[in-house]
């Protein structure tokens, strides 16, 4: 079983949460919420999916958690104005533990300086910034870049990014 961190505050994308934690949940990984505050509710945008933060950010370490799940929305890019987000997010890329991140996830990944060179994909609104931040972007469903980014565009693509994030953690395992 792998821990899967997944970093949420207000307005993220619903179904870029929580189809992601379904089908981690069915593999057999433990999926844990950080936000702000723990016990917290955030609550999505678009169909107001009401969650329970597990963790808040001061009360958890990127050591404790195998990887890391950045859901889209305008959460990214509230989390990324937090320096305490931004340093837990670098962890994971710096490290090279299994990054999952779609749509406007990897808003969050730019702040952290370490796209440089790196493959990925993203919903169009942050090619430019993705591409400003030196990352080498890709306009497909599902990106797998060096065995442990995995990058998807919009809720269409769910279930390549669920396949392949399931798929990678079990090639972790």
């Amino acid at each position: 079983m792998v821990k899967v961190a997944t970093v949420l505050a207000k307005d993220f994308e619903d179904s870029e949460f929580t189809s992601p934690k379904e089908a981690l949940e069915a593999a057999g990984h433990e999926v844990v919420t950080i936000g702000f505050k723990a016990g917290e509710v955030v609550t999505g945008k678009t169909e107001g999916t009401d969650v329970t933060i597990d963790y808040g950010i001061d009360d958890v370490k990127p050591e404790d958690f195998d990887a890391l799940l950045i859901p889209g929305g305008y959460s990214p890019d509230i989390l990324r104005g937090d320096d305490r987000f931004v340093a837990f997010a670098k962890h994971y890329m710096d490290d090279m533990k299994p990054v999952f991140t779609i749509c406007h996830g990897p808003q969050l990944l730019i702040n952290t300086e370490t796209l440089s060179g790196r493959d990925i994909t993203g919903v169009k609104p942050i090619v430019i910034d993705l591409k400003n931040a030196g990352a080498k972007f890709h306009d497909v469903e599902v990106f797998v870049c060096q065995n442990q980014l995995v990058s998807s565009r919009t809720p269409d693509d769910l279930p390549a990014f669920n396949r392949e994030i399931v798929k990678l953690l079990e090639q972790h395992a």
